[in-house]
């Protein structure tokens, strides 16, 4: 049977988070779609078809899925899920907040978090803050996934040519409407798909600290910019920055963490970055553990020797 792909989109562009998915799709075995639905999204859909790998676009086009609501668009899925052996989601704020509802209503359980997969049935999911690998096993019908998409490579956005073909869209579940949104505008690259990433901890000592430090750097870089949950309790940096465990799980190219010790639940979210380079004067801090770069110093001034260096 063939895979499902439930693409997280925003109706002209579709997410990063997508790509990643795919490529999990593509180790389950059987052709891989992908599902666009939402309001005029026919140029998502189009993105979607040109994948590599994709074999079909399914897209699901009416007002009623314009807002994503998680009622909605699940219920979409499930009226599609029928022809499917596995059904993949973004373990994004968007995939959790439908994954679940689609495996209650199929009476399945659902995989959360999976890195990896070993074959259609077994695969594997970080667990104690991903201080184990778990090794699971599903004989589901209907297999319901969440992706890590950190354990996964992006499929190229090119080399494909799969049909677009429209689906009837489910009414309206009534259940939920549209109030607002508070959408944080910000020239730099949104935190999940930045390449470079500068992060700050509780050393900082204050917000002023650490935007007149750690923005310059970001700034050289062309990086995003993170934080510790100590540095977002402690209020230095707002909560769409935190890293790790109760924050956005990410693995750049590069992970600058300044100031940060290193507790387990920060390490979860960031510890699969290609290159991690860390600035702390403790030298017992446990970040030195995971740092393929370590430098034992005072933060505020080996940050601006390294900015004036770049």
């Amino acid at each position: 049977m063939a895979v499902l792909v439930i693409a997280e989109h925003d109706h002209a562009q579709l997410k990063g988070a997508t790509h990643n998915t795919i490529t999990a799709a593509l180790q389950c075995g059987g052709d891989v779609h992908v599902l666009i639905a939402g309001a005029n999204a026919a140029e998502a859909a189009k993105q979607a078809s040109q994948i590599a790998g994709v074999a079909k676009v399914l897209l699901a086009d009416a007002p009623q899925l314009g807002e994503q609501l998680g009622e909605n668009v699940a219920a979409q899925v499930l009226a599609l899920a029928g022809s499917y052996s596995h059904l993949l989601f973004p373990a994004t704020a968007h995939g959790k907040n439908v994954a679940p509802r689609v495996a209650a209503k199929l009476d399945v359980a659902q995989l959360s978090d999976v890195i990896k997969v070993l074959s259609p049935d077994t695969f594997e999911r970080p667990i104690y803050a991903g201080n184990a690998i778990a090794t699971v096993q599903s004989a589901d019908k209907i297999k319901v996934l969440t992706v890590r998409t950190t354990g996964f490579d992006a499929a190229p956005a090119t080399g494909g040519s799969a049909p677009v073909e429209n689906v009837a869209a489910v009414s309206d579940s009534g259940k939920s409407s549209f109030v607002g949104r508070e959408v944080t505008k910000s020239d730099r690259p949104e935190l999940t798909a930045a390449k470079i990433i500068v992060s700050g901890g509780r050393a900082m000592g204050s917000s002023e600290k650490f935007n007149e430090v750690l923005t310059p750097l970001a700034d050289k870089l062309g990086a995003a910019l993170g934080a510790s949950r100590a540095a977002v309790d402690a209020g230095y940096a707002p909560n769409d920055w935190q890293v790790g465990q109760t924050g956005k799980i990410v693995a750049p190219q590069l992970y600058i963490a300044c100031g940060i010790s290193g507790a387990i639940q920060h390490l979860a979210g960031m510890k699969d970055s290609k290159v991690i380079v860390a600035i702390n004067k403790d030298p017992e801090a446990p970040i030195f553990s995971v740092a393929d770069y370590g430098l034992e110093a005072d933060l505020f001034s080996a940050v601006p020797e390294l900015i004036s260096a770049l």
